[in-house]
This record gives C-alpha cells, sequence and structure tokens, in this order.
C-alpha cells in the first residue's frame, strides 16, 4: 500500500495535499484514479464519473480552502475522489454499503460535502444561494459549483444561471463537459458546446485572451471594464454567435484540458482573482484511465464486479431459468404494443438505457425521444403529444418523476390526457441510497385526479398494465415497479385487458387477511406458507390497484376479517394502506389495519435486502407482523 500509493496514503485532508509541488499533482491524480479502480472493481458503484475528474478534483483541493471554500458537485455521482481526498480513504471500501459511506455528497458525512446531492441540476441555485449567504454574512469565501453537461439541460440549471449571472458574488461554475450522462448527450446545448471545443480558430487564439486577462488585476476599473467589453466581443465574434453564458452574465473562461491538472490548478488560482460570475468550460473524457470505460461510456458509468486488470466484467450465471429485469419487460412489451399501435411513443429524459426504451429506439427512433435530463419538459412534451391524440408512454425514474409533479397535474391530469407514466425504480433502489429510493409515487399519485395508479405483481401484470393503459377512452395512468429481476422466467404471454380498479385473490384463508400491491407479494407468499405451517390461515389478496381500490373486493373482506394487514414498497404516509384504512372507516367498516411499508424517515443506503429487513417488508418482518395479530385457539386456550 504505501509503496503504490506513496502519496495518497498520506493524504488525510486536503491540507496534506498543499504541501505538495504542482508538478507533484500528476502523480496524486495517477493515484487517486488507480485508488478508485483498485475499490470499485470488487464493490461496486459510480465508476466512469469518477475517473473523468480525478485531476479536476485534486486541482480544486490544491487551490481551494476547503471546507470553508465550498465545493458542490452536482449529481455527485462523480465525487469518489472527493471523498478520497477528505479523510474518507481508509473507509472508502464501505461505500455505498449498509451502514457504510454514501455513494453521494452528503453533509452529515463530511464538512467537506457542502451540500447533499443526487438529482442533476441543483448544483448552480445552491451554490448561488450559499455565495449569496456568504456575502450577507459578511463572510469572504468562494464557492465553486461542478456541472455535467448533460446537467445543464434540466431547467432549473439555466435558472441558476439566470439569476447568478446578475448577482455580484464569488461564484465559479465548471462545467465538466464530456458529452455524456448516463447514454450519450442529446440537443442543441450539446451541439453548441462540441462547436466551441472544436473551434480550432477559438482554440489558437484563446491563449491569448487568456493572457490578457490574468493582467486584470493590475489595470484600473476603467481599463478592465474595457478589456472585458474587448473579451466578449472576440469570443462572439470567433464563435460566430453569441456566447450563452456571456448572454447570461457569467465571464466565460475554455475550453480547457480537464485532465492537465498542473494547467488547471494555474487556471483556478488565476480565476480566485477574477471578480464576479465566472464559467470554466472544463473538457473531459468520462471513464479517463481505464481504457475499456472510455471505449464503453455507459455500460461502465455503473459496471457492477470486474477484473480491474483485464476490464473483464464479473457477470453471476445460473443454470436456472432467470426472470428478467421489469426495465427489460417494459422495452420488449413496448415495441409489441407500438407494432399494434402506431399512436404509441415513447419518451425518457436522458435514461433509454437505464429504463430499457433503447430496445424501442433502435427499431423505431422516429417515435422515440429522449429529451435530455428535463423531467418537466418530459411531461409536458408528452402532454402535447397526447393532445394531438398520440399515446405517450413516459418512463421516468420514480424519484426522478418528483421533479415534475406541477406539469403532471397541470398539464396532464387536469386535461385529462392519455399519458401513460412508467416509474421505474419504483420502491426501495438499494445502494443508491435516499436521494434515489422511489418510495413517494403511490402517495403523491393517487392524490391526483383522473389519475389511475397501479403496480403490478410480475412481468405478466405489467405486460398487461400497459396493454389495458392504451386502450380508447383511457387518461392519466401511473404504473410502477420495481428496480431488478421479477419472478417470472415465462413471461411473454398473450395479452390480455385488466378492467380497472380490480384486484384478484390469490389464496383463501380465515383467521387474517394480507393485502398486497406490486411485487412484494412475492415476499408476502413466502410469509404466508410459513404461517401455514403454523396452522395460521392467511388470505392473500394482490389488490393490484391503487387508485381506484376494488371497492367490492375490499367489502368483502371488510365483512370477513376483523384484522387486515397491507403491504406496500412505499410511504405509509397517504399511500396504499392509507387508502384502505380510508376507504373501510368512511364505509363504516371496524375493521383493524396493521400497515406495513416505509416508515416516515429517509431510509439510507444498503442492499434491497438489507433495507426490506430493516423497514419489516421482506417475508421475515411480514411473518413476524402476522403472527404478532393472529389470534388462535389452541387446546381451548386462547393464546
Amino acid at each position: 500500500m504505501e509503496l503504490l500509493y506513496q502519496y495518497l496514503h498520506n493524504i488525510n485532508s486536503p491540507l496534506d495535499l498543499k504541501k505538495l509541488k504542482p508538478e507533484e499533482l500528476v502523480e496524486v491524480s495517477h493515484e487517486l484514479r488507480q485508488f478508485i479502480i483498485d475499490v470499485v472493481s470488487s464493490n461496486p458503484g459510480h465508476f466512469g464519473a469518477s475517473l473523468g475528474v480525478v485531476e479536476l478534483t485534486v486541482a480544486l483541493h490544491y487551490i481551494f480552502n476547503t471546507p470553508d471554500d465550498r465545493i458542490i458537485w452536482d449529481v455527485g455521482h462523480q465525487a469518489y475522489g472527493h471523498k478520497i481526498l477528505t479523510g474518507r480513504r481508509d473507509v472508502f471500501h464501505t461505500n455505498r454499503k449498509y451502514n457504510g459511506i454514501s455513494g453521494f455528497p452528503k453533509r452529515s458525512e463530511s464538512d467537506y460535502d457542502s451540500f447533499g446531492t443526487g438529482h442533476s441540476g441543483t448544483s448552480i441555485s445552491a451554490a448561488l444561494g450559499m455565495a449569496i449567504g456568504s456575502n450577507l454574512k459578511s463572510e469572504q469565501r468562494h464557492t465553486v459549483a461542478i456541472i455535467g453537461d448533460g446537467s445543464m439541460t434540466g431547467g432549473i440549471a439555466f435558472e441558476g444561471l439566470n439569476h447568478g449571472g446578475s448577482q455580484k458574488n464569488n461564484l465559479l461554475v465548471i462545467l465538466n463537459d464530456n458529452n455524456m450522462a448516463i447514454d450519450p448527450n442529446v440537443g442543441a446545448l450539446k451541439e453548441y458546446l462540441l462547436d466551441i471545443t472544436t473551434s480550432q480558430t477559438y482554440n489558437k487564439i484563446k491563449s491569448d485572451v487568456w493572457n490578457l486577462l490574468g493582467k486584470l488585476n493590475k489595470i484600473g476599473p476603467g481599463t478592465r471594464s474595457l478589456v472585458q467589453k474587448f473579451e466578449n466581443a472576440l469570443k462572439s465574434a470567433l464563435l460566430k454567435q453569441s456566447n450563452l453564458f456571456e448572454s447570461l452574465g457569467f465571464r466565460y473562461f475554455g475550453p480547457v484540458d480537464g485532465h492537465d491538472v498542473v494547467y488547471l490548478a494555474q487556471v483556478l488560482k488565476d480565476l480566485k482573482n477574477i471578480p464576479g460570475p465566472k464559467l470554466l468550460h472544463c473538457v473531459t473524457v468520462k471513464g479517463k484511465g481505464f481504457s475499456p470505460a472510455e471505449q464503453n461510456q455507459t455500460a461502465w458509468h455503473a459496471p457492477g464486479v470486474f477484473d480491474k486488470t483485464t476490464g473483464q466484467r464479473i457477470v453471476i450465471t445460473s443454470d436456472k431459468p432467470t426472470p428478467p429485469r421489469f426495465q427489460d419487460v417494459f422495452g420488449h412489451t413496448m415495441v409489441e404494443l407500438a407494432e399494434q399501435n402506431e399512436k404509441i411513443v415513447g419518451i425518457t429524459p436522458a435514461m433509454p438505457s437505464g429504463c430499457s426504451l433503447n430496445i424501442m429506439m433502435e427499431k423505431m427512433p422516429d417515435r422515440t425521444f429522449d429529451v435530455g435530463i428535463a423531467e418537466q419538459h418530459a411531461v409536458t412534451f408528452a402532454a402535447g403529444l397526447a393532445a394531438e391524440g398520440l399515446v405517450p408512454f413516459c418512463n421516468i425514474y420514480s424519484s426522478f418523476m418528483q421533479r415534475a409533479y406541477d406539469q403532471v397535474i397541470h398539464d396532464v391530469a387536469l386535461q385529462n390526457l392519455n399519458v401513460v407514466f412508467c416509474l421505474d425504480r419504483g420502491g426501495l433502489v438499494g445502494e443508491d441510497g435516499a436521494t434515489h429510493h422511489g418510495v413517494y409515487d403511490l402517495a403523491y399519485m393517487r392524490t391526483v385526479p383522473n389519475m389511475v395508479v397501479c403496480s403490478p405483481l410480475n412481468e405478466e401484470e405489467l405486460r398487461n398494465m400497459m396493454f389495458t393503459a392504451q386502450q380508447p377512452n383511457m387518461g392519466p395512468w401511473s404504473i410502477r415497479y420495481p428496480r431488478g429481476n421479477g419472478s417470472m422466467p415465462e413471461w411473454q404471454k398473450p395479452f390480455k385487458t385488466i378492467e380497472v380498479g380490480t384486484g384478484k385473490i390469490l389464496r383463501e384463508g380465515h383467521d387474517l387477511a394480507i393485502l398486497s400491491v406490486g411485487p412484494l407479494g412475492i415476499q408476502t407468499a413466502k410469509a404466508i406458507d410459513k404461517l401455514a405451517t403454523e396452522g395460521i390461515s392467511v388470505a392473500h389478496y394482490d389488490m393490484r390497484f391503487v387508485k381506484p381500490l376494488d371497492t367490492n373486493l375490499l367489502s368483502g373482506i371488510g365483512k370477513q376479517f376483523k384484522t387486515i394487514i397491507t403491504i406496500e414498497d412505499g410511504a405509509l404516509m397517504g399511500g396504499f394502506g392509507s387508502a384502505v384504512l380510508e376507504w373501510l372507516n368512511d364505509n363504516g367498516f371496524g375493521t383493524r389495519v396493521i400497515r406495513l411499508g416505509i416508515p416516515d424517515r429517509f431510509v439510507e443506503h444498503g442492499t434491497p435486502q438489507e433495507l426490506y429487513h430493516e423497514c419489516g417488508i421482506d417475508a421475515e418482518g411480514i411473518y413476524e407482523s402476522a403472527k404478532r395479530v393472529t389470534i388462535k385457539k389452541v387446546v381451548g386456550k386462547v393464546v
């Protein structure tokens, strides 16, 4: 360890980094990149993004006085190097593990994590608030936001730039331009940045402009203003268009090589002495320094376990038939439905491979749309398509759907448009933790008028819900399903229409009723099997729909059982269990309802199995809850 990491082994904080000579930062960067490769190869996490900002991370902590100076990482999946340099090297092997450090910046974890992040586009607004807050407190500090070009497509990023350019503050925005989110970037902004980075004339002269600007502190205010006007005019002339960032009030610098750590450090040092809002355009390569990650950036965003020497990704195989991932069932079903119904189109905000819409993209590119990281636009765009008689299937991860809630209400539901929201990653998603758990959609969607809210037990139900949602005279639908594999190896069965708002009984019983929604019904069935071995008879109902509820089924359950348990992989506050409890109460049933689900707190990271167990919604937790509330007569005694 000491020989391999002769520099990194002695860096326990940025203060240790600052003791080094600028030229030594090259070796520090090499060691930091290798350390990330060593650890992430056996403890999976986000990989390519962190490799791409190694030099930038080193330069930032070398030049700025962190944590007093604030560094805000947009999304945060690229902050592994930041964590390693700020005192978490020796616990980095616990990254994303249960009770270990988070895979994202987290204020409660370290003073160096200035702002907690997990979703894209928030860094500029947060950094601006922190910069102005410092001014109001008469504190002198620098604030830096590092945002990827993929995140720049989100509306909040433009809102932050628009406001930030009009404020007097020491805000530095670093645009980490690697032409990638998880999948390749799309849209006009991508082309605009490409024009800047490939303009030979601009790049030939920019160093002369930079040298001129470096003398600004030695010139009077009046001359400084003239030089800045000259700079802006020169940039516009070279690019043959107005600079987007300059027009928003930011001084634009770059593009610069994001992998030249010594030059980056000098640039950042110079920028510290230039007042006002600034934007540094930094060109990087996602996956830099690990050839397989550079060559296939999408696959190596979060590759799982791999051989760090050969780059071979390690996949555990089984002789038994493996159920497909829910996302792949969605992807293949989209193609089948679109072949039958020419009105169907697919939409995703920058997650075509993540949600498997890329399957339809390959076969029907003119009917599929990757709109970039722009969830609000995705929803209203879908509403516009629906208003023209098309049937958009809008696939957005559950936790990202929260970002477009107003659009769901105002643009889709209020007009009763047939937009089908397929919410991938519903429920506890595992190692990504609290920022990514999709546990609120059942609660927030069921409050919206006209909205159908449902969750399939298995792959066959997902297909049939999608098939039903695109039938004539339908309104808005929300179909949520989890990350990972389902339970049916033989899943590609003929389509069947499901009557909206109907559940079904999976198992008869007389001591207790359990009502489940979604794939947790599989865990419920295991718990009921165990209870049966102990003589406890439990009825099991797959409710399927959270809204509208199957009130006929509920009425019969309320009459037959004194106690029922509801199971959901979602928030207990206002979710499926609440809906059942409300209906029973409103209709005069005195049935006792025990609700199992996600408690009213943020659940941290761990494997899904660990988190299900923590929340009491795995088979063991369901069994224990059912046993506690079940009354059995044994040998004439009440136990």
